[in-house]
């Protein structure tokens, strides 16, 4: 059974910095992209970044880039999400997920391309 764990959200000032952990289990890590995604209230769930297990390509949404770092550790089949300069439209429920089929030289960034998703880790940025 596909299973996905994040944790590390919390409450934090603009500017701030978090770190937020995917832990994965149930299939083999290597093989499939994992992503993060992130749902305001009364917004639709967008993607924020998505990593390539097997080849460690990455993919941001522009909101986040040069602010995020997403990143793999394949022994610990546990993906991070490091967010520095946060701002308070950063503020939603982040999730991560994985997809149910390899892709080769092709990183998924949608959330309809993903088939597994974590509960999900509150994260609130105050001004």
């Amino acid at each position: 059974e596909v299973q996905l764990v994040e944790s590390g959200g919390g409450l934090v000032q603009a500017g701030g910095s978090l770190r937020l952990s995917c832990a994965a289990s149930g299939f083999t890590f290597d093989d499939y992209a994992i992503g993060w995604f992130r749902q305001a209230p009364g917004k639709e769930r967008e993607g924020v970044s998505c990593i390539s297990s097997s080849d460690g390509s990455t993919v941001y949404a522009d909101s986040v880039k040069g602010r995020f770092t997403i990143s793999s550790d394949n022994a610990k089949n546990t993906v991070y999400l490091q967010m520095n300069s946060l701002k308070p439209e950063d503020t939603a429920v982040y999730y991560c997920a994985t997809v149910s089929k390899k892709y080769s030289d092709y990183v998924p960034r949608a959330p309809y391309e993903y088939d597994y998703w974590g509960q999900g880790t509150q994260v609130t940025v105050s001004s």
